[in-house]
């Protein structure tokens, strides 16, 4: 597999040895998904960049919503926007667009020495605009050009109408993460849109050596859904069979499906077509595991981190998976494993019922609507902020 300049480096002065800097020497990048102003101001996220060699951050509606409405970090700045009578959705902007810029700073040396395949810091176009090719071209284009820092992407959602976009956007040398893809097809779609994006710039005579690209493909959210069928069959099947092959199943899914769609980038980008782009400097777009956060108690806390580890690979996660594989994780090539075993297993949920493309397709939808909701409810605490500390509440 050809990548131009990507290749696992050093990039910043490492502290004490732990699993997280094994994961880099494997090829997987560890992203933090969180964000918020008090680990800027306190120096926090220039630790965890030392400590636990974080190479990047994402961040969503709902990490801004939390971040904002659960702390007073953003109270100072607020009052002063009141005043100056900019209205909640602007206010947000402003306090989002100045967090990433300074993330992006403090990630510039991970930028630079990586030859800038790392050390990205994302920010979301409005989740309202998941269903308009031309609105989200417009705000990621406005947002990339505000941000204005070459280790910024631009998270644009993978639905039928952010495709295009995405594929746009890199023929404009704009830097995207596409999120919130859940099933195979999905990602296939994702990485043909690249590819074109990046051919449209090669033919054009445009650089391409720096223009970089993740497909966010979520995990966690897979078993969640999966599981609940299961749990369902376990309960009211008559046949014992089929429940021990259920119960056989639990927590399984969204690792196989995971596995199976690294096993589809390894084919698109070992084949003819991205060698060209390849050998034109371009960079791959990287496969980025997101919802890697454990939701099932009883499953390993890293379970997500641990069974898709493997070269050209992102996982973003949130602090609580961090501290936790720095604490006991274990590092090792896994992504490429048991891969016949994923395919029998996706089999074997399709023998019981459970067709696994509905469940995906249902996981984006109510991603893309989850998103918006926390969108919604970040802009009406922002006002409320506002409208307190200006006196009107």
């Amino acid at each position: 597999m050809e990548q131009g300049s990507m290749h696992p480096t050093d990039a910043v002065g490492h502290g004490r040895k732990n699993p997280l800097h094994e994961l880099h020497a494997l090829g997987q990048s560890v992203w933090l998904d969180y964000i918020r102003r008090g680990i800027l101001d306190n120096g926090e996220l220039e630790r965890m960049i030392r400590e636990f060699d974080l190479r990047g951050v994402t961040s969503n509606p709902s990490i801004f919503e939390q971040a904002i409405g659960d702390s007073t970090d953003y109270d100072a700045e607020l009052e002063r926007l009141a005043t100056e009578g900019i209205e909640a959705e602007a206010a947000y902007e402003r306090l989002a667009v100045s967090d990433i810029q300074r993330a992006a700073d403090l990630f510039r040396g991970v930028y630079d020495a990586s030859n800038g395949t790392d050390g990205f810091v994302s920010l979301e176009v409005s989740p309202e605009l998941a269903h308009r090719t031309d609105a989200t071209l417009e705000e990621a284009r406005r947002l990339w050009k505000w941000v204005d820092r070459p280790n910024v992407m631009i998270k644009v959602p993978g639905t039928d109408e952010g495709v295009p976009a995405i594929e746009q956007l890199l023929a404009e040398g704009i830097n995207v993460n596409v999120t919130l893809l859940f099933s195979l097809q999905g990602y296939e779609r994702v990485m043909e849109a690249f590819i074109r994006g990046i051919e449209r710039r090669v033919d054009a005579g445009e650089p391409v050596d720096r223009v970089a690209s993740v497909a966010s493909f979520f995990v966690s959210r897979v078993d969640s859904s999966v599981d609940a069928l299961l749990q369902k069959v376990v309960e009211g099947d008559a046949d014992e069979e089929r429940k021990r092959l259920a119960k056989s199943l639990m927590g399984r899914a969204a690792i196989d499906n995971a596995k199976i769609a690294y096993a589809r980038f390894e084919e698109i980008f070992g084949g003819e077509r991205w060698a060209r782009l390849a050998a034109a400097g371009a960079q791959l777009q990287r496969p980025l595991w997101a919802s890697t956060s454990t939701k099932n108690p009883e499953y390993r806390d890293v379970i997500y981190v641990e069974e898709l580890i493997g070269p050209y690979t992102v996982n973003t996660m949130p602090l609580s998976t961090v501290e936790a594989f720095a604490d006991h994780g274990v590092a090792r090539h896994t992504v490429t494993e048991d891969r016949e075993r994923a395919w029998e297993e996706l089999a074997a949920l399709k023998s019981l019922g459970i067709d696994l493309d509905a469940v995906t397709a249902k996981l984006q939808v109510e991603g893309v609507d989850k998103f918006a909701q926390s969108f919604r409810e970040m802009l009406q605490t922002v006002g409320e902020k506002m409208g307190r500390v200006a006196g009107k509440a």
